[in-house]
């Protein structure tokens, strides 16, 4: 038996756990460079703001309606997101983290499941200031489809019981059932299936046929037949992606390099907290897309590495050299990143006779990731990055709320 929790409107709830002014006022937190909204407070959505609405088109509720904004503040999101997993863990046996908000939790064998829901609920609010709401189902589809249901009001919703599932199901819309997208649910409606229980009473063959297998298991698990485990552990990642839009376009070469090293020295340090090395290397620069009467391009590159390393200075060597004559003068670039492939244990890597099967200097790195996780991040670092500076390129954070938790010089003080 599932159970998901998730946090409601986590983003903005985060940020009101340490500003008591936001509390019962219309709040949006906004994408990086604070370019649209990515989360919405329920009096922001009864103003009409919409998921992913551009925010100079939202300066008309600012000024009328008092609508607060804030920059994507992840570090903070983060480190809260962290608490509730522990709380989580000290409750149930198995957990599965899905995403920074949600969290899948194995309730087989609990007889009062929706007293313990609610008192997850009560717990997880008392302990880190994060309302949510529990859904519970027999399978992880039934459960993420109870969580929705509980969003409406009731908090809690337990679909264990086929009776409960029935009334619910006949009434959901297939848009909201987890896995179907828009794409799948424009071709579902003409077919005439509208709601997850005509989803789950259609014809087997039909689906497998028209959607293939992906969606024939989302079937079997409205019709209760668990398909998708906990996944207690997460999976080795194939490759790690770390891009930035920039706050400014940027014409100077020698500052897109420094956003490119920058950004390597990122997704080399998810890599090794992972115990991975990459065997591939890539990175790719693009200009203003929603300026079209500006001069365009796109750069890419990407590569094979010889050997197999997570070392930070050669992958930023590697990055550095891909990048050279790929870049046009006069073209303002306006998002960068790198890319980390074929990713590996290396006690999984083939051996050579005659080289090492991984090159770089482990303590050196180890060391490096100490001092960052001790003192904080940009403590120390690469000359090459912008680790020590504030460059051009950084992103565009006008309402950035502090680092409350994961800022010695952001801790909030209790007043006498």
């Amino acid at each position: 038996m599932f159970a998901l929790i998730d946090g409601n409107n986590f983003y903005v709830s985060a940020e009101r756990v340490f500003s008591v002014k936001l509390r019962n006022v219309p709040t949006v937190v906004c994408s990086n460079n604070d370019g649209c909204a990515v989360a919405r407070s329920q009096e922001a959505k009864a103003l009409g703001v919409r998921m992913g609405q551009p925010l100079h088109e939202l300066k008309p509720l600012i000024r009328d309606h008092g609508l607060q904004v804030r920059s994507a503040n992840f570090a903070l999101y983060g480190d809260i997101s962290h608490r509730i997993v522990e709380i989580l863990r000290g409750e149930v046996p198995r957990l599965e983290v899905y995403s920074i908000d949600e969290n899948f939790c194995d309730v087989t064998g609990i007889r009062d499941r929706e007293a313990f829901a609610r008192h997850l609920r009560d717990k997880v609010l008392r302990w880190s200031g994060i309302p949510s709401c529990v859904g519970i189902g027999p399978t992880k589809t039934l459960a993420k489809l109870a969580n929705k249901a509980a969003k409406a009001g009731a908090g809690v919703v337990d679909l264990a019981e086929p009776e409960a599932q029935a009334r619910c199901l006949a009434t959901f819309p297939i848009a909201d059932v987890w896995g179907v997208g828009p794409r799948w649910s424009a071709r579902l409606t003409g077919m005439g299936i509208h709601t997850a229980a005509q989803l789950r009473d259609a014809p087997t063959d039909l689906v497998l046929k028209e959607f293939g297998v992906v969606l024939t298991r989302t079937q079997r698990e409205l019709q209760g037949h668990p398909c998708v485990e906990l996944e207690e552990v997460e999976p080795d990642r194939k490759q790690i992606v770390v891009s930035r839009s920039f706050g400014e376009r940027v014409t100077d070469h020698a500052a897109v390099a420094q956003a490119l090293a920058t950004f390597t020295v990122r997704a080399a340090e998810k890599m090794r907290r992972r115990g991975l090395v990459a065997a591939g290397v890539g990175f790719f620069a693009h200009s203003d897309v929603f300026r079209p009467e500006l001069p365009q391009h796109s750069a890419s590159r990407s590569v094979s590495l010889p050997t197999a390393t997570a070392d930070s200075r050669l992958l930023v060597g590697m990055v550095d050299r891909l990048m050279r004559g790929r870049l046009k003068e006069g073209i303002g670039y306006k998002k960068a990143g790198v890319v980390l492939m074929d990713l590996a244990r290396p006690e999984h890597l083939q051996g050579d006779l005659f080289a090492p099967a991984i090159v770089g200097n482990d303590k050196l790195m180890s060391t490096l990731d100490a001092i960052n996780a001790k003192f904080g991040r940009g403590t120390a670092g690469l000359g090459a990055t912008g680790w020590a500076k504030k460059p051009a390129w950084q992103m565009r954070q006008r309402n950035l709320s502090p680092c409350y938790t994961t800022r010695l010089s952001d801790i909030p003080r209790a007043m006498c």
